[in-house]
Protein backbone atom coordinates (compact mmCIF):
# COMPACT_ATOMS: atom_id res chain seq x y z
CA UNK A 1 0.00 0.00 0.00
CA UNK A 2 1.71 3.59 -0.68
CA UNK A 3 0.23 6.64 -1.54
CA UNK A 4 1.71 9.37 -4.06
CA UNK A 5 0.86 13.60 -5.02
CA UNK A 6 2.13 15.50 -7.46
CA UNK A 7 1.45 19.20 -7.63
CA UNK A 8 3.03 21.51 -9.99
CA UNK A 9 3.11 25.61 -9.28
CA UNK A 10 4.69 28.59 -10.49
CA UNK A 11 6.45 26.81 -12.92
CA UNK A 12 8.09 24.17 -9.86
CA UNK A 13 6.81 20.84 -9.72
CA UNK A 14 6.38 19.34 -6.26
CA UNK A 15 6.29 15.08 -5.53
CA UNK A 16 5.69 13.12 -2.47
CA UNK A 17 5.48 9.41 -1.67
CA UNK A 18 5.00 7.48 1.22
CA UNK A 19 6.09 3.35 0.46
CA UNK A 20 3.96 1.59 2.30
CA UNK A 21 5.42 -2.08 2.88
CA UNK A 22 5.52 -5.13 5.42
CA UNK A 23 6.62 -3.31 9.23
CA UNK A 24 9.84 -5.02 9.05
CA UNK A 25 11.38 -4.99 5.91
CA UNK A 26 14.49 -2.71 5.57
CA UNK A 27 14.75 -0.28 2.71
CA UNK A 28 17.21 2.61 2.17
CA UNK A 29 18.29 5.22 -0.02
CA UNK A 30 21.08 4.21 -2.19
CA UNK A 31 23.23 5.82 -4.87
CA UNK A 32 22.90 4.30 -8.19
CA UNK A 33 26.30 6.21 -10.01
CA UNK A 34 25.56 7.50 -13.98
CA UNK A 35 27.37 5.10 -16.31
CA UNK A 36 28.57 6.65 -19.83
CA UNK A 37 29.81 3.55 -21.75
CA UNK A 38 29.11 0.83 -19.79
CA UNK A 39 30.11 -2.39 -21.74
CA UNK A 40 27.76 -5.33 -19.72
CA UNK A 41 25.35 -6.70 -21.91
CA UNK A 42 22.77 -7.88 -19.53
CA UNK A 43 21.45 -6.78 -16.11
CA UNK A 44 19.81 -8.93 -13.79
CA UNK A 45 16.40 -7.54 -12.18
CA UNK A 46 14.47 -8.74 -9.00
CA UNK A 47 13.86 -11.92 -11.34
CA UNK A 48 14.76 -11.51 -14.97
CA UNK A 49 17.64 -10.70 -16.99
CA UNK A 50 17.19 -8.09 -19.25
CA UNK A 51 19.68 -6.30 -21.96
CA UNK A 52 21.40 -3.33 -20.15
CA UNK A 53 21.84 -0.07 -21.57
CA UNK A 54 25.64 1.59 -21.43
CA UNK A 55 24.71 5.27 -20.89
CA UNK A 56 22.29 5.73 -17.62
CA UNK A 57 21.43 8.37 -14.91
CA UNK A 58 22.36 8.41 -11.93
CA UNK A 59 19.22 7.53 -9.45
CA UNK A 60 18.67 8.05 -5.73
CA UNK A 61 16.57 5.00 -5.09
CA UNK A 62 14.62 4.62 -2.20
CA UNK A 63 15.19 0.52 -2.35
CA UNK A 64 13.77 -2.21 -0.30
CA UNK A 65 16.34 -4.77 0.73
CA UNK A 66 15.42 -7.83 -1.47
CA UNK A 67 14.53 -5.99 -4.73
CA UNK A 68 16.81 -5.04 -7.70
CA UNK A 69 14.23 -1.99 -8.10
CA UNK A 70 12.98 0.77 -6.17
CA UNK A 71 9.85 2.10 -4.32
CA UNK A 72 10.37 6.05 -4.94
CA UNK A 73 13.58 7.38 -6.76
CA UNK A 74 15.02 10.96 -8.09
CA UNK A 75 17.39 10.91 -11.49
CA UNK A 76 19.96 13.52 -11.74
CA UNK A 77 18.17 14.85 -14.66
CA UNK A 78 15.13 15.98 -12.48
CA UNK A 79 12.56 12.81 -12.61
CA UNK A 80 11.16 11.44 -10.01
CA UNK A 81 8.58 8.50 -10.06
CA UNK A 82 6.69 6.21 -7.42
CA UNK A 83 4.51 3.53 -8.00
CA UNK A 84 1.67 2.40 -6.45
CA UNK A 85 0.56 -2.06 -6.44
CA UNK A 86 -2.94 -2.24 -7.79
CA UNK A 87 -5.55 -5.28 -8.17
CA UNK A 88 -6.23 -5.74 -11.95
CA UNK A 89 -8.26 -8.40 -13.20
CA UNK A 90 -5.01 -9.39 -15.15
CA UNK A 91 -2.53 -9.93 -12.32
CA UNK A 92 -0.46 -13.13 -13.10
CA UNK A 93 -0.94 -15.81 -10.57
CA UNK A 94 2.29 -17.57 -11.79
CA UNK A 95 5.82 -17.06 -13.10
CA UNK A 96 8.30 -14.37 -12.56
CA UNK A 97 8.78 -11.37 -15.15
CA UNK A 98 9.49 -7.62 -13.89
CA UNK A 99 8.20 -6.34 -10.64
CA UNK A 100 6.93 -2.53 -10.87
CA UNK A 101 10.09 -1.59 -8.61
CA UNK A 102 12.06 -2.87 -11.50
CA UNK A 103 9.83 -1.25 -13.95
CA UNK A 104 10.21 2.33 -11.78
CA UNK A 105 14.27 1.83 -11.93
CA UNK A 106 14.53 1.23 -15.60
CA UNK A 107 12.41 4.49 -16.14
CA UNK A 108 14.57 6.56 -13.64
CA UNK A 109 18.01 5.41 -15.02
CA UNK A 110 16.98 5.18 -18.78
CA UNK A 111 14.73 8.25 -19.23
CA UNK A 112 15.77 11.95 -18.93
CA UNK A 113 12.28 13.39 -18.96
CA UNK A 114 8.81 12.42 -17.62
CA UNK A 115 8.10 11.19 -21.03
CA UNK A 116 11.21 9.64 -21.58
CA UNK A 117 10.63 7.57 -18.57
CA UNK A 118 7.01 6.49 -19.06
CA UNK A 119 8.14 5.47 -22.98
CA UNK A 120 11.24 2.86 -21.20
CA UNK A 121 8.49 1.87 -18.61
CA UNK A 122 5.75 0.92 -21.23
CA UNK A 123 8.32 -0.71 -23.57
CA UNK A 124 9.78 -2.78 -21.01
CA UNK A 125 6.61 -4.10 -19.85
CA UNK A 126 5.08 -4.73 -23.34
CA UNK A 127 8.06 -6.66 -24.51
CA UNK A 128 8.90 -8.73 -20.89
CA UNK A 129 5.54 -8.22 -18.85
CA UNK A 130 4.84 -8.12 -14.98
CA UNK A 131 4.96 -10.35 -12.44
CA UNK A 132 6.58 -12.35 -9.84
CA UNK A 133 6.34 -12.39 -5.41
CA UNK A 134 6.32 -8.58 -4.29
CA UNK A 135 6.10 -9.45 -0.76
CA UNK A 136 8.94 -9.30 1.75
CA UNK A 137 7.65 -12.39 3.60
CA UNK A 138 4.65 -12.84 1.85
CA UNK A 139 5.43 -14.51 -1.36
CA UNK A 140 1.87 -15.16 -2.73
CA UNK A 141 1.09 -11.34 -2.91
CA UNK A 142 1.35 -10.43 -6.52
CA UNK A 143 -0.39 -7.20 -7.92
CA UNK A 144 -0.14 -4.65 -11.42
CA UNK A 145 1.30 -1.16 -10.84
CA UNK A 146 0.32 2.07 -11.33
CA UNK A 147 3.12 4.94 -11.64
CA UNK A 148 3.18 9.23 -10.88
CA UNK A 149 6.12 10.02 -13.14
CA UNK A 150 7.21 13.87 -12.57
CA UNK A 151 9.88 15.99 -13.76
CA UNK A 152 9.50 19.99 -13.50
CA UNK A 153 7.40 20.67 -16.78
CA UNK A 154 4.64 18.27 -15.57
CA UNK A 155 3.67 14.88 -14.95
CA UNK A 156 1.99 11.61 -16.30
CA UNK A 157 -0.11 9.12 -14.47
CA UNK A 158 0.40 5.66 -15.63
CA UNK A 159 -2.24 2.66 -14.72
CA UNK A 160 -1.29 -1.07 -16.39
CA UNK A 161 -3.52 -4.05 -16.01
CA UNK A 162 -0.78 -7.05 -17.41
CA UNK A 163 0.41 -5.85 -20.17
CA UNK A 164 -1.96 -3.46 -21.02
CA UNK A 165 -1.59 0.47 -20.06
CA UNK A 166 -3.31 3.93 -20.40
CA UNK A 167 -1.18 7.02 -19.27
CA UNK A 168 -2.70 10.98 -18.92
CA UNK A 169 -0.80 13.84 -18.70
CA UNK A 170 -1.63 16.36 -15.56
CA UNK A 171 -0.18 19.23 -13.69
CA UNK A 172 -1.34 17.46 -10.25
CA UNK A 173 -2.68 14.10 -9.81
CA UNK A 174 -2.57 11.64 -6.77
CA UNK A 175 -2.34 7.97 -6.96
CA UNK A 176 -3.09 5.05 -4.21
CA UNK A 177 -3.81 1.51 -4.53
CA UNK A 178 -6.65 2.01 -6.95
CA UNK A 179 -7.31 2.97 -10.28
CA UNK A 180 -7.66 6.94 -11.16
CA UNK A 181 -8.03 6.77 -14.86
CA UNK A 182 -11.51 6.35 -16.01
CA UNK A 183 -12.79 7.37 -19.77
CA UNK A 184 -10.19 10.25 -20.03
CA UNK A 185 -6.37 9.33 -21.27
CA UNK A 186 -4.19 10.66 -23.89
CA UNK A 187 -1.86 7.16 -24.43
CA UNK A 188 -2.66 3.65 -24.23
CA UNK A 189 -1.49 -0.06 -25.35
CA UNK A 190 -2.22 -0.63 -28.74
CA UNK A 191 -5.45 -2.05 -29.65
CA UNK A 192 -6.51 -1.68 -25.47
CA UNK A 193 -10.19 -1.69 -26.27
CA UNK A 194 -10.01 -4.55 -28.57
CA UNK A 195 -8.05 -7.09 -26.36
CA UNK A 196 -10.52 -5.70 -23.26
CA UNK A 197 -13.46 -7.17 -25.50
CA UNK A 198 -11.80 -10.41 -26.47
CA UNK A 199 -11.17 -11.16 -22.98
CA UNK A 200 -15.00 -10.23 -22.32
CA UNK A 201 -13.90 -7.49 -20.05
CA UNK A 202 -15.50 -4.63 -21.82
CA UNK A 203 -18.90 -5.54 -23.46
CA UNK A 204 -17.87 -2.48 -26.14
CA UNK A 205 -21.09 -0.58 -25.02
CA UNK A 206 -20.75 3.30 -24.01
CA UNK A 207 -17.48 4.92 -23.27
CA UNK A 208 -14.52 2.39 -22.00
CA UNK A 209 -13.26 3.17 -18.89
CA UNK A 210 -10.01 1.85 -18.20
CA UNK A 211 -10.03 1.42 -14.32
CA UNK A 212 -13.69 0.09 -14.58
CA UNK A 213 -12.55 -2.35 -16.96
CA UNK A 214 -9.29 -4.31 -15.08
CA UNK A 215 -10.14 -3.24 -11.37
CA UNK A 216 -11.00 -5.73 -8.90
CA UNK A 217 -12.99 -4.49 -5.44
CA UNK A 218 -11.65 -6.51 -2.25
CA UNK A 219 -7.60 -5.19 -2.14
CA UNK A 220 -8.82 -1.40 -2.25
CA UNK A 221 -11.71 -1.67 -0.43
CA UNK A 222 -9.86 -3.83 2.46
CA UNK A 223 -7.13 -1.41 2.10
CA UNK A 224 -8.79 1.60 2.27
CA UNK A 225 -6.93 3.20 -1.45
CA UNK A 226 -9.94 5.47 -2.56
CA UNK A 227 -10.48 7.29 0.84
CA UNK A 228 -6.58 7.35 1.38
CA UNK A 229 -6.79 8.95 -2.16
CA UNK A 230 -9.27 10.85 -1.84
CA UNK A 231 -7.60 12.70 1.23
CA UNK A 232 -4.59 13.76 -0.49
CA UNK A 233 -7.23 14.67 -3.77
CA UNK A 234 -9.38 17.01 -1.06
CA UNK A 235 -5.82 18.45 -0.41
CA UNK A 236 -4.53 19.48 -3.88
CA UNK A 237 -8.19 20.59 -4.74
CA UNK A 238 -8.53 22.65 -1.48
CA UNK A 239 -5.43 24.75 -2.79
CA UNK A 240 -2.99 22.75 -1.06
CA UNK A 241 -0.02 25.30 -1.36
CA UNK A 242 3.52 22.98 -1.82
CA UNK A 243 6.04 22.76 -0.02
CA UNK A 244 8.52 21.43 2.53
CA UNK A 245 6.51 21.80 5.29
CA UNK A 246 2.43 21.00 3.75
CA UNK A 247 3.78 17.89 1.76
CA UNK A 248 5.52 16.67 4.68
CA UNK A 249 2.15 17.52 7.05
CA UNK A 250 0.30 15.38 4.00
CA UNK A 251 3.01 12.34 4.18
CA UNK A 252 2.27 12.38 8.02
CA UNK A 253 -1.36 12.86 7.47
CA UNK A 254 -3.39 10.31 10.09
CA UNK A 255 -7.08 12.02 9.50
CA UNK A 256 -9.17 12.00 12.81
CA UNK A 257 -7.24 9.14 14.34
CA UNK A 258 -4.50 11.02 15.57
CA UNK A 259 -1.83 8.98 17.22
CA UNK A 260 -4.16 6.41 18.56
CA UNK A 261 -2.32 4.04 16.10
CA UNK A 262 -4.53 1.16 17.27
CA UNK A 263 -7.79 2.68 15.78
CA UNK A 264 -5.85 2.88 12.54
CA UNK A 265 -7.77 1.45 9.89
CA UNK A 266 -5.35 1.57 6.23
CA UNK A 267 -7.45 5.36 5.86
CA UNK A 268 -4.56 6.88 6.71
CA UNK A 269 -2.00 8.29 4.38
CA UNK A 270 0.63 7.67 7.29
CA UNK A 271 -0.07 4.11 7.54
CA UNK A 272 1.02 1.74 11.05
CA UNK A 273 0.79 -1.50 10.61
CA UNK A 274 -1.04 -3.34 13.74
CA UNK A 275 -3.00 -6.53 12.37
CA UNK A 276 -3.99 -9.81 9.79
CA UNK A 277 -6.01 -6.98 8.09
CA UNK A 278 -3.77 -3.33 8.78
CA UNK A 279 -0.26 -5.47 7.61
CA UNK A 280 1.24 -2.75 5.63
CA UNK A 281 3.58 0.23 7.35
CA UNK A 282 4.72 3.19 5.64
CA UNK A 283 8.61 2.34 6.25
CA UNK A 284 9.95 5.08 3.53
CA UNK A 285 9.25 8.55 2.61
CA UNK A 286 10.21 10.96 -0.08
CA UNK A 287 9.66 14.55 -1.19
CA UNK A 288 11.05 16.20 -3.93
CA UNK A 289 11.12 19.76 -5.62
CA UNK A 290 11.14 19.62 -9.49
CA UNK A 291 12.73 23.07 -10.83
CA UNK A 292 13.16 23.85 -14.45
CA UNK A 293 17.00 24.58 -14.97
CA UNK A 294 18.20 23.63 -11.15
CA UNK A 295 19.30 21.12 -8.88
CA UNK A 296 16.56 18.63 -7.84
CA UNK A 297 16.29 19.42 -3.88
CA UNK A 298 14.54 16.36 -2.49
CA UNK A 299 14.05 15.09 1.46
CA UNK A 300 13.64 11.80 2.51
CA UNK A 301 13.46 10.00 5.76
CA UNK A 302 14.92 6.50 4.85
CA UNK A 303 13.13 5.22 8.04
CA UNK A 304 9.55 4.11 9.16
CA UNK A 305 6.39 6.11 9.60
CA UNK A 306 7.08 9.64 8.90
CA UNK A 307 5.20 10.99 11.41
CA UNK A 308 8.09 9.75 14.07
CA UNK A 309 10.77 10.32 11.30
CA UNK A 310 13.24 13.51 10.23
CA UNK A 311 12.84 14.55 6.38
CA UNK A 312 16.55 14.84 5.69
CA UNK A 313 17.41 17.20 2.98
CA UNK A 314 19.28 15.35 -0.02
CA UNK A 315 21.24 15.94 -3.01
CA UNK A 316 20.94 13.60 -6.14
CA UNK A 317 24.57 13.15 -6.19
CA UNK A 318 27.49 10.55 -4.67
CA UNK A 319 26.23 11.12 -1.05
CA UNK A 320 28.52 13.68 1.30
CA UNK A 321 29.91 12.26 4.97
CA UNK A 322 27.16 11.32 7.79
CA UNK A 323 24.45 11.06 4.88
CA UNK A 324 21.67 8.24 5.18
CA UNK A 325 22.73 7.42 1.83
CA UNK A 326 24.63 4.25 0.99
CA UNK A 327 26.22 2.48 -1.76
CA UNK A 328 24.45 -1.14 -3.40
CA UNK A 329 25.72 -4.00 -1.38
CA UNK A 330 25.29 -2.06 2.03
CA UNK A 331 24.86 -4.38 4.71
CA UNK A 332 21.15 -4.17 6.56
CA UNK A 333 22.45 -3.58 9.71
CA UNK A 334 24.03 -0.08 8.17
CA UNK A 335 21.10 1.50 6.68
CA UNK A 336 19.23 4.40 8.55
CA UNK A 337 16.26 2.26 8.64
CA UNK A 338 17.67 -0.37 10.85
CA UNK A 339 19.41 2.13 12.62
CA UNK A 340 16.59 4.36 13.78
CA UNK A 341 14.01 1.13 14.18
CA UNK A 342 14.22 0.82 18.01
CA UNK A 343 13.32 4.46 17.52
CA UNK A 344 10.18 3.66 15.96
CA UNK A 345 8.98 0.93 18.00
CA UNK A 346 9.43 2.63 20.83
CA UNK A 347 7.62 5.63 20.04
CA UNK A 348 4.67 3.93 18.69
CA UNK A 349 3.93 3.05 22.08
CA UNK A 350 5.85 5.57 24.80
CA UNK A 351 3.58 9.18 24.73
CA UNK A 352 6.39 10.14 27.05
CA UNK A 353 9.09 9.02 24.51
CA UNK A 354 7.03 10.82 21.22
CA UNK A 355 6.45 14.22 22.43
CA UNK A 356 9.95 15.55 23.07
CA UNK A 357 11.21 13.46 19.55
CA UNK A 358 7.92 15.34 17.59
CA UNK A 359 9.13 18.73 18.87
CA UNK A 360 13.27 17.98 18.33
CA UNK A 361 12.28 16.76 15.15
CA UNK A 362 10.46 19.54 14.07
CA UNK A 363 12.89 22.06 15.61
CA UNK A 364 15.37 20.78 12.94
CA UNK A 365 13.69 19.76 10.05
CA UNK A 366 12.48 23.35 9.82
CA UNK A 367 16.23 24.58 10.28
CA UNK A 368 17.25 21.86 7.94
CA UNK A 369 14.48 23.21 5.44
CA UNK A 370 16.20 26.64 4.88
CA UNK A 371 19.62 25.14 5.01
CA UNK A 372 19.00 23.60 2.00
CA UNK A 373 17.16 26.15 0.47
CA UNK A 374 20.41 27.93 0.11
CA UNK A 375 22.15 28.95 -3.31
CA UNK A 376 25.09 26.28 -1.90
CA UNK A 377 23.99 24.22 0.92
CA UNK A 378 26.45 22.74 2.98
CA UNK A 379 25.33 19.01 2.34
CA UNK A 380 27.62 17.54 4.74
CA UNK A 381 26.58 19.45 7.57
CA UNK A 382 22.89 19.07 7.22
CA UNK A 383 23.84 15.03 6.75
CA UNK A 384 25.96 15.30 10.10
CA UNK A 385 23.17 17.37 11.83
CA UNK A 386 20.04 14.73 10.41
CA UNK A 387 22.42 11.74 11.75
CA UNK A 388 23.12 13.11 14.84
CA UNK A 389 19.84 13.32 15.73
CA UNK A 390 18.28 9.49 14.54
CA UNK A 391 21.86 8.57 16.98
CA UNK A 392 21.03 10.38 19.64
CA UNK A 393 17.50 8.96 19.96
CA UNK A 394 18.16 5.54 19.15
CA UNK A 395 20.88 5.88 22.26
CA UNK A 396 17.59 6.98 24.34
CA UNK A 397 15.48 4.16 22.93
CA UNK A 398 17.64 1.63 24.08
CA UNK A 399 18.98 3.34 27.22
CA UNK A 400 15.84 1.94 29.07
CA UNK A 401 13.44 -1.39 28.96
CA UNK A 402 9.94 -0.53 27.38
CA UNK A 403 7.51 -3.32 26.81
CA UNK A 404 4.25 -2.32 24.18
CA UNK A 405 1.03 -3.01 25.94
CA UNK A 406 -1.94 -4.17 24.33
CA UNK A 407 -3.04 -6.08 21.59
CA UNK A 408 -0.83 -4.35 19.20
CA UNK A 409 2.07 -4.27 20.94
CA UNK A 410 1.51 -8.03 21.06
CA UNK A 411 1.52 -7.84 17.16
CA UNK A 412 4.34 -5.87 17.45
CA UNK A 413 6.54 -8.02 19.80
CA UNK A 414 6.54 -10.80 16.69
CA UNK A 415 8.22 -8.95 14.82
CA UNK A 416 10.07 -6.30 16.53
CA UNK A 417 13.83 -6.32 15.87
CA UNK A 418 13.39 -9.71 13.69
CA UNK A 419 15.23 -8.45 10.68
CA UNK A 420 18.02 -6.64 12.80
CA UNK A 421 18.49 -10.08 13.62
CA UNK A 422 18.92 -11.15 10.33
CA UNK A 423 20.68 -7.89 9.35
CA UNK A 424 23.71 -9.82 7.65
CA UNK A 425 21.38 -9.37 3.87
CA UNK A 426 22.39 -6.91 1.64
CA UNK A 427 20.46 -4.22 -0.58
CA UNK A 428 21.30 -5.56 -4.00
Amino acid sequence: MCDTLYVRQNGVGWFAKNSDREPDEPQAMVWLPPAQDDATQTVRATYLDIPQQPRRYGVLLSQPAWIWGGEIGVNTQGVAIGNEAVFSKRVERKGQSLLGMDLLRLGLERGGTAREALDVIVWHLERYGQGGPAGYRDKGFRYDNSFLIADASGAWVLETAGRMWAARAVQSWAISNCYSLGTEFDLCSKGLQDEARRLRLWNGQGDFDFAKTFETWLYPFVGGAHRRRALNCDAIAGGLVPGWASLAARLRDHGQRSDDFAAHDNRQVCMHAGSMLRPSQTTASLIARLAPHQEVRMAATGTSAPCLSLLEPLRVAEPTAGSQVIAPGSRVGDSAWAKFEPVHHRALFDAAFRQPLHAERDALEAQLFVAASQDAPDWTAIAQQADAWRTRWAQQASASEFRAPGRLGAWWRKRALRELAEGNACFP
